[in-house]
């Protein structure tokens, strides 16, 4: 990986407890160290635009969640304040239920609704299928529907299931999705030697609370290929 690391994470925070000084930080250390992004709950979206202060790092923030089963209309709604609000990318979670009981064209019908308005606006949408849940299967299977649907990125995880982002799924989303289709894989990436495994397998973008860690581990790597 010649690119560091940190052009390819998504700085985030989305623990519900979150204050604004918190946030603050957040975006100073985005800046700082070049992050590609900000993702933070949507309460806080003009706070965080407010301190990136027309900086490159983009602003993200989650829609429908973490568990992504709440309505369409409500999902739209989310979709419509957080574009009022600024945001450039929105990660919205799929409705796992519908998921769950096989019924594709639900799933299929709510992202016909949520791509269009999304792009119409100007902005990016990752959309997450939370893989440590799912069959290879049903992966595959949404590789397949949403890899047809206009979307700009797949994401792994919400962070708040039981497993995260795994090598194996991204390279099978990889794999099976469209060239143009960008991945991003997030939940329990802490160190740089899994970052930079998820980047060869095909990641595009990483979503971390653990960025510092991560870009310090990768400058103590880089240093020690130099002193080899």
């Amino acid at each position: 990986m010649k690119e560091p690391v940190a052009s390819f994470i998504d700085h985030t925070l989305l623990k519900p407890v979150c204050t604004v000084a918190e946030i603050n930080k957040l975006c100073r250390e985005a800046i700082e160290n070049g992050f590609a992004a900000v993702c933070i709950p949507p309460f806080l979206v003009k706070q965080a635009i407010q301190t990136l202060n027309n900086s490159p790092v983009k602003t993200a923030t989650v829609i429908g969640f973490p568990m992504g089963y709440s309505s369409l209309g409500s999902k739209i709604s989310e979709i419509q304040e957080a574009v009022r609000d600024g945001a450039d990318e929105l990660d919205v979670v799929i409705n796992l239920i519908a998921l769950k009981n096989a019924d594709w064209s639900y799933l299929e019908k709510e992202m016909k609704q949520l791509v269009p308005f999304i792009h119409d606006n100007g902005r990016i949408i990752k959309v997450i299928i939370e893989t440590g849940v799912l069959t290879r299967d049903e992966i595959f299977r949404c590789c397949e529907l949403y890899g047809r649907m206009g979307i700009d990125y797949m994401k792994t995880s919400t962070g708040y299931a039981e497993k995260g982002a795994s090598v194996s799924d991204v390279q099978l989303m990889r794999k099976e999705l469209p060239a143009q289709v960008r991945i991003k894989a997030s939940g329990g990436i802490r160190h740089y030697a899994f970052a930079e495994e998820l980047i060869e397998a095909g990641a595009d973008r990483l979503g971390c609370s653990a960025s510092m860690q991560i870009i310090e581990e990768e400058k103590l790597a880089r240093l020690k290929e130099k002193l080899i």
